[in-house]
């Protein structure tokens, strides 16, 4: 089986990540479902923070200025927690992982990509934070990293607003 790849068409330029659907399927058709239905379009990034990550996936960052941005998640709710005993794929630069509030069962349209290794970030690390890997970003970077780059206002946001236009998925 072929992993798909998701196509981000984004203000800053375009990237693409293969989807780890073979190796993480809980999460990854979570995010294909939310991509195909245009769940993600119109969205801004509303956490970067450089030397560590960038964030997306929020409904509330339609409008970039919102107070509410990154606290919302999916219409359907959130997930469940994946976590294969053989698919231990760390949080490395380029990754795409779930985010989550820090509490089982919590991750649904939020997720970050990954600019430096976090391993401490990894679902089999010791610690609370549990982030499954489900995808990696395979053309592209180089928009990933100018994002990361973007100077920021308060609360780690994109001082000049940075907006996914749409996701789109090659099968």
């Amino acid at each position: 089986m072929t992993n798909p790849i998701a196509v981000f068409e984004t203000s800053k330029g375009t990237f693409k990540a293969e989807i780890f659907k073979a190796q993480m399927p809980i999460t990854a058709n979570n995010f294909i479902e939310l991509a195909k239905s245009g769940f993600y379009d119109g969205l801004h990034f509303h956490r970067v923070i450089k030397g560590f990550m960038i964030q997306f996936g929020c409904p509330h960052s339609k409008d970039p200025n919102s107070n509410r941005a990154g606290t919302g998640g999916p219409p359907h709710g959130t997930i469940q927690d994946e976590h294969p005993e053989d698919q231990k794929i760390s949080n490395e630069p380029g990754t795409l992982s779930m985010a989550n509030t820090g509490q089982p069962n919590s991750g649904g349209s939020q997720f970050f990509i990954n600019t430096v290794h976090n391993s401490y970030l990894d679902w089999f690390a010791p610690g609370p934070s549990k982030h499954p890997v489900f995808g990696k970003i395979i053309e592209g970077m180089d928009v990933v990293q100018g994002i990361e780059k973007a100077p920021t206002s308060g609360q780690d946001r994109p001082a000049e607003p940075i907006q996914v236009k749409k996701i789109s998925i090659e099968e």
